[in-house]
């Protein structure tokens, strides 16, 4: 299917609705993964909890600068001086959509909570966040309430899906 000439000459702006929702989607079933495997082998002490924070926030970045290089790589179109930069920028919800558990994982490190078990509230906050993730963004698409909370239970099934896996693996 050829693009129109309209669509080839200018790269697409992604909507911020849009970049929020796969960002937010992405970053929070990242964080459920990450922690999933990063507890996988019983280290609870604080400094652990720290290294996990500091991991999931790396690997959430280096997820951002991937998927917005390939967003620049992908159009096929000539780009100005700073495409590159707004694309990378534009990945600021996948990061956005972590710190809530690296702020988590931090804490348990510093001595804020207990270090041991916070895998689980970890991955119940990553839930709400992809549960309200779904609610959101169906009512800005001005889908009905039932609808927008079954599309929102669909999006947090997405992180039960990872704590099922976590629980099965170990």
């Amino acid at each position: 299917m050829a693009d129109s000439p309209a669509a080839v000459g200018r790269p697409r702006a992604h909507d911020t609705r849009e970049a929020v929702l796969f960002g937010g989607v992405y970053g929070a079933v990242l964080a459920c993964s990450m922690v999933a495997a990063l507890t996988q082998y019983g280290h609870t002490s604080e400094a652990s909890r720290r290294y996990d924070a500091l991991w999931l926030l790396v690997t959430a970045c280096a997820s951002a600068l991937a998927h917005g290089y390939a967003h620049y790589i992908a159009e096929r179109a000539p780009h100005q001086r700073w495409d590159a930069l707004r694309s990378l920028a534009d990945e600021w919800p996948l990061v956005t959509a972590v710190l809530p558990t690296v702020f988590l994982l931090a804490g348990a490190g510093w001595g804020w909570w207990p270090p041991k078990g916070v895998e689980y509230p970890a991955f119940v906050l990553n839930i709400v966040i992809l549960f309200g993730l779904g609610l959101v963004t169906a009512r800005w698409s001005a889908r009905s309430w039932p609808l927008a909370v079954f599309i929102g239970m669909v999006d947090a099934l997405l992180g039960v899906i990872v704590v099922v896996a976590n629980a099965l693996i170990k």
